[in-house]
């Protein structure tokens, strides 16, 4: 069993923090390979996650949900994780062009260039809130998730990041008490309302620090991207010795900080 698996965000979170802080972070999960199941949870595409892996010293992942929770795959032959996969399609059922004609008429919302198989995505201008699209998303049966007032998903009923990782957890047999999430965003948020223990990083954007208000199972850390990770591993104690934080930040006190 590993001793940690952590499931983290990419932007802002795992690409997050300054190039010490990211290289202090890889270089102990590099060593630590044999110790550790690393997921990728981002809103991104496959097509970015692998020009990111390719990209020297950065860690392998060993699985990849991606596109805001509704694609899983290997992290090394990017195959579909069927288990998990086939429960996601099936909640989807193919409904791109059914959302597409759906919110054709919503003029605030702008279409994003790249296309999930099981999202449809929009930017949205948050002077403009995209509240009538929200809702007639909602009453056709779809999820709507929102983060840094610009990003607008609509989703497979039941399907984000935190739903998806749970059940990726379940189908693996991975221990809950292993399991440590990390985010930025409000896209994050359904990662931090699971039974898994959370880190919401020192960068996090404050509508999402407001709506972990309360959860006892996350840390708010001080420290921004790859650190606040480095600092949650030291917090629960995952790994020992522990892992250098930027010198310039106070260590961290055992507290969590708002």
């Amino acid at each position: 069993m590993p001793q940690l698996v952590l499931a983290t965000d990419l932007d802002g979170t795992f690409l997050g923090g300054d190039e010490t802080q990211r290289r202090a972070l890889y270089d102990e999960l590099i060593a630590r390979a044999d110790e550790l199941t690393l997921i990728f949870v981002t809103g991104r595409d496959l097509g970015f996650i692998a020009d990111l892996i390719a990209q020297p010293g950065m860690p392998q992942p060993d699985l990849i949900i991606g596109d805001v929770g509704t694609t899983v795959v290997d992290g090394t032959d990017f195959s579909p994780v069927t288990a998990v996969q086939d429960w996601i399609d099936a909640r989807w059922d193919g409904a791109n062009q059914r959302v597409l004609d759906l919110l054709a008429d919503e003029d605030e919302l702008e279409l994003q260039p790249v296309m999930g198989e099981r999202r449809v995505s929009y930017f949205y201008d948050p002077a403009r809130p995209p509240t009538a699209a929200i809702d007639k998303a909602r009453a056709a049966g779809y999820d709507v998730v929102t983060s840094a007032d610009l990003y607008l998903d609509v989703l497979p009923k039941g399907i984000a990041k935190g739903p998806t990782l749970t059940r990726v957890v379940e189908s693996l047999e991975l221990p809950d008490e292993r399991v440590l999430v990390a985010g930025d965003t409000l896209n994050d948020l359904s990662l931090f309302q699971t039974r898994f223990r959370g880190v919401a990083v020192g960068n996090s954007e404050p509508a999402l620090l407001g709506a972990i208000e309360g959860l006892d199972l996350v840390h708010r850390s001080a420290h921004p991207g790859c650190a606040g990770i480095s600092d949650a591993i030291d917090h629960f104690g995952f790994f020992a010795p522990h892992l250098d934080l930027d010198p310039d930040l106070p260590a961290d006190d055992g507290q969590d900080h708002q």
